[in-house]
């Protein structure tokens, strides 16, 4: 997939989370996809993907801001900034998220934060 495609696709996740689009966003995994989160078991495949986002993930009401995209091969590396609720508070901090895609699809995803848990 050529690079600018990939980075539409990156920032079409962050777009389509923001608006709590989920099912749009279920469409740009792989089935079988694994999601690494700090301090966290990964999260694998798509069933738990979903279970994750429709009844698990702890951030809401939130917004992305992407700073920077960088695309090399086949992975994206983002960097940006959150700010959103968890727990009933309002939290804003630093991430890093790395997608890999095959096919046209993230089938591995890691993020990076200064918190605990996302």
């Amino acid at each position: 997939m050529a690079r600018g495609k990939l980075a539409d696709r990156v920032r079409a996740y962050y777009d389509r989370i923001d608006a709590e689009d989920y099912e749009a966003v279920f469409d740009l995994f792989a089935d079988d996809v694994t999601y690494h989160r700090p301090g966290q078991e990964p999260i694998e495949g798509i069933d738990d993907l979903r279970t994750f986002y429709l009844e698990e993930r702890p951030l809401s009401d939130g917004e992305h801001e992407v700073r920077e995209v960088v695309v090399d091969g086949d992975t994206a590396t983002v960097r940006g900034r959150f700010t959103g609720e968890q727990a009933g508070e309002t939290v804003a901090f630093g991430f890093a998220d790395v997608h890999r895609f095959e096919d046209g699809v993230i089938v591995e995803r890691h993020t990076y934060t200064d918190r605990d848990t996302v």
